[in-house]
């Protein structure tokens, strides 16, 4: 998975939807068409290993079914969420099929065993729960979250979606229609042309490059769905993150018998590695008729486990990520006027890390706009940034970082993207003691090396006027 790293995230944004209860009277057991034996409670003998955070008490188990799960017990709170998540994602779609893996995912949640999608839509609303799938580049995911009460029944339900998916004709169509609707909206969509336009320019031969397009839309089949699923919804390197009012001993045999249905193992391209190409010396320009240019800048960045990570992480507080904070708001537009906003992140995970950062512009400022944002790049590789703004972006970052522990969810995804990431159970505990530990020398001298201008490729999309 990429993650963008901005000042204001301490993490990337959790992934898990909480559902809102809703009053409705109860299903029949019957109209649930899932036999109770599905979901019948054992109590495993567990391994369990505890960590006693700051943040949170972490339990990690494996359950009887070779799960691996990080989970936080939480009795206070009368909800359970999950998440699970399989590598491999949209950039394993085969060449000429892609879109694949969302078409899957779209209908994970439209209907299961004996259950078409409105009657599988009603259960999940009866049952106050929610339950849907996720693609992104690397990762497909799947989340549910349901009352504590309900949590049998509902991980029954889950249980059918994942083992009995019916991927009827109907959503069928209906993805392919609203594809069809983004696929025509995606043209004149700045963002879409800037990225398409940059990927183009840095990797163009790589799986990340590769779009759905009306050739591969139209490819893709119905019978394509079900050994999407099984090639990437297996056992082998799955992940559970869970938080709520449940033990490990009873949440073990309830993920148990909603994953007892998947294929131990399975088979899908890998994205190769990838390296960036050259920087693209002059500015690359997409031709959209409107008032603004959009302006989108990158250049390589670092992977989470390099050592100048949080280095980089706080330094680009300071250069882009941190609001009316950083020196790009600052400068382009409280004392130019240039822009309305403007921000920098650092990407990683998979085998992208590239620093990167988006604005707009009037289309007559366009030459002026980069010219500008050059000079700062230019002034911050050469001279760096004061104690003083590091001491207010340490500040900022350990000082904000409890709000992403604000809800179930957001601890589940939380504890998912650490997962993800293969970093330890304690990071949560050592995070803020590595931000303070970044000092002004490396800060700079990782500033000289990432941020000179000569290292960013510049696309403009728009009618720009000014460019050299």
């Amino acid at each position: 998975m990429t993650r963008a790293l901005t000042g204001f995230t301490a993490l990337a944004g959790a992934v898990l939807f909480l559902a809102a209860c809703v009053t409705s009277a109860p299903v029949e057991e019957a109209d649930l068409v899932v036999e109770e034996a599905e979901v019948e409670v054992l109590a495993p003998v567990l391994d369990v290993t505890v960590h006693e955070g700051d943040f949170a008490r972490i339990e990690q188990f494996t359950t009887p079914g070779g799960i691996s799960v990080w989970l936080v017990n939480e009795p206070s709170i009368p909800i359970v969420s999950f998440q699970a998540a399989w590598p491999g994602g949209s950039a394993s779609d085969p060449a000429g099929l892609e879109g694949l893996n969302t078409a899957m995912i779209y209908q994970m949640n439209e209907g299961a065993g004996a259950l078409p999608a409105l009657e599988f839509q009603k259960a999940m609303e009866s049952l106050n729960m929610s339950f849907g799938c996720s693609s992104a580049r690397d990762w497909t995911s799947c989340s549910a979250s349901m009352l504590r009460e309900n949590a049998d029944e509902a991980m029954a339900l889950v249980a059918l979606a994942m083992s009995e998916p019916r991927f009827d004709e109907g959503p069928f169509e209906r993805f392919k229609r609203e594809s069809e609707v983004s696929l025509a909206q995606r043209e004149t969509n700045p963002r879409f042309l800037a990225n398409e336009a940059m990927e183009a320019a840095l990797y163009p031969d790589h799986a990340y490059a590769r779009e759905m397009t009306a050739e591969s839309l139209a490819a893709i089949t119905r019978d394509m769905l079900a050994a999407q699923k099984d090639a990437i919804m297996v056992k082998d390197g799955m992940l559970v993150t869970a938080v709520g009012a449940i033990s490990p001993e009873d949440f073990a045999p309830l993920i148990d018998a909603a994953l007892t249905g998947l294929p131990a193992m399975g088979l899908h391209d890998v994205p190769g590695p990838l390296e960036l190409g050259a920087p693209v010396a002059d500015p690359i320009v997409r031709d959209l008729p409107q008032p603004q240019s959009l302006i989108s800048f990158s250049a390589p960045g670092l992977q989470r486990d390099h050592p100048d990570f949080f280095t980089a992480y706080v330094l680009n507080y300071t250069f882009g990520g941190g609001g009316f904070e950083s020196r790009l708001m600052e400068e382009l537009r409280v004392e130019r006027g240039l822009t309305y906003g403007i921000g920098t992140w650092l990407s990683y995970g998979g085998e992208l890390a590239a620093w990167s950062g988006r604005s707009q512009t009037k289309n007559e400022s366009a030459g002026e706009f980069l010219t500008v944002l050059k000079g700062l790049m230019s002034e911050i590789a050469e001279t760096g940034i004061t104690e003083q703004e590091l001491a207010d972006a340490k500040s900022y970052l350990t000082g904000a970082y409890p709000l992403a522990f604000d809800s179930n969810s957001a601890i589940a995804g939380n504890m998912m993207d650490v997962r993800q990431d293969g970093l330890s159970v304690d990071y949560f505990d050592r995070r803020n003691a590595l931000v303070n530990a970044v000092t002004l020398e490396d800060v700079n001298r990782v500033a000289g090396e990432y941020l000179k201008p000569e290292n960013f490729t510049f696309v403009v999309v728009g009618e720009p006027e000014g460019l050299e």
